[in-house]
């Protein structure tokens, strides 16, 4: 037989009454110091409870069936903590908590709906839903199981059990043991929210562990070539096909606003004529499935038809032969040094150069940028205004050091 300490205690949540106002009652299930509570879902008037006792004071009808309900549900608890003695298991708070729930009613676990959800996702992609978004999902998932054995020792959790403190528990977990920067860790804890969220519609589960955590976005400081930069880009020879292609495939995403997903999959027949007798780009993003129409500009137009006859795309009817989002970030990675420029150049700094340096630098208003990015908010657009608001900010402090500067010539003119 093992040495565990171990208690039950009855208590209330006074600040957790119900609509009738009565409060609900809970056990404390303390185990070697460390303790879990679990919901008896059984609620008491207030004034009714007796802290000193952990029972329902007097003898109604009502006091007598809560009390026996206790009484039993007590045994209950203390039968599974003698087994894993008896077995000579380690015992944790935890342990008999889930034991306890999984005995007295089949509760839904946290890895099974998120494993279905996961499941009905998969069916859609291509259609509601894009591959990168299921893979995403994917990856919450298995940092989820990770999560729950490093802090409680458990391969899975009753959706019931989880809390806040679970949340924040998790949140401290992928900042410090998976390295997880704030915006990360704030979208896989987005995406457990959403599948707390689909439990609770569908009542497989009565308490919202995000009632009082809000998931907060930290603003990135989002980098874009300069116009040196990408006419330095441009002209560059690099005396080989490779490096050639992906640097081309990269100015066409700055002067469109392509995102990988979107350039990588852009067929010819998606490139016709707008309403000005120009050539457009008509497509819907990957990503938020929102249209996306883009007059190209000359630039772009040259590329197309740089590559129109080329033979891996004409058979495909592809626009540009684009490699994996790796390869194509590892030539990327050779093309900056060569070019001699100190970015980390990604097909999404590409998107965020088309839309400061290229557009709203020059003028065009923000919703028509916002429009050919197919951003589903205008909000999403703004963050590239604010970074052309900083780049004004700092040519106008340029100029007015030179006007500074030219005042004092002229003041030391006039005093000689």
């Amino acid at each position: 037989m093992g040495h565990n300490t171990f208690t039950i205690q009855p208590i209330v949540r006074r600040n957790r009454a119900n609509a009738a106002g009565e409060i609900p009652v809970f056990f404390r299930i303390i185990v070697n110091g460390k303790s879990v509570e679990i919901s008896t879902r059984q609620y008491v008037a207030p004034g009714q409870w007796s802290s000193e006792k952990g029972r329902v004071k007097g003898n109604t009808e009502t006091a007598r069936t809560v009390n026996t309900y206790l009484d039993n549900l007590r045994n209950k608890i203390q039968k599974v903590f003698n087994k894993l003695e008896e077995k000579n298991e380690a015992v944790t708070a935890e342990k008999i908590k889930n034991i306890h729930l999984g005995k007295s009613s089949r509760q839904k676990t946290l890895l099974e709906v998120f494993g279905y959800h996961n499941e009905k996702m998969k069916a859609q992609v291509g259609g509601d839903f894009a591959q990168g978004t299921l893979v995403r999902y994917t990856t919450t998932l298995g940092l989820l199981g990770e999560f729950m054995k490093h802090q409680y020792g458990v391969a899975d959790m009753a959706l019931a059990d989880l809390n806040h403190e679970f949340v924040t528990n998790l949140e401290f977990w992928l900042k410090t043991v998976r390295k997880c920067n704030h915006n990360t860790t704030m979208k896989y804890i987005g995406n457990l929210r959403k599948i707390v969220y689909m439990a609770l519609s569908n009542g497989w589960a009565d308490n919202d562990p995000f009632a009082r955590f809000k998931v907060t976005l930290k603003e990135v400081k989002r980098e874009a070539l300069t116009v040196e930069e990408l006419e330095r880009l441009q002209a560059k020879d690099f005396g080989t096909n490779r490096l050639g292609q992906v640097r081309d495939v990269f100015v066409f995403c700055c002067y469109t606003g392509l995102a990988y997903a979107d350039v990588a999959k852009l067929q010819a027949s998606q490139l016709n004529r707008g309403i000005d007798g120009k050539q457009w780009i008509f497509t819907e993003r990957t990503k938020t499935k929102t249209a996306s129409n883009i007059p190209l500009l000359s630039p772009a137009s040259a590329l197309v038809e740089k590559y129109k006859n080329h033979p891996q795309t004409a058979s495909k009817g592809l626009v540009f032969p684009v490699p994996t989002n790796q390869k194509m970030n590892a030539y990327l990675k050779e093309i900056a040094d060569l070019c001699g420029i100190d970015k980390k150049l990604t097909t999404h700094l590409a998107r965020h150069t088309f839309a400061t340096t290229v557009t709203l630098t020059n003028g065009v208003p923000i919703e028509t940028v916002s429009s050919m990015l197919g951003h589903k908010n205008l909000k999403t657009t703004q963050i590239y205004a604010k970074v052309v608001q900083t780049k004004v900010s700092m040519d106008m402090e340029r100029l007015e050091n030179k006007l500074a500067a030219g005042r004092t010539t002229d003041t030391i003119r006039k005093a000689e």
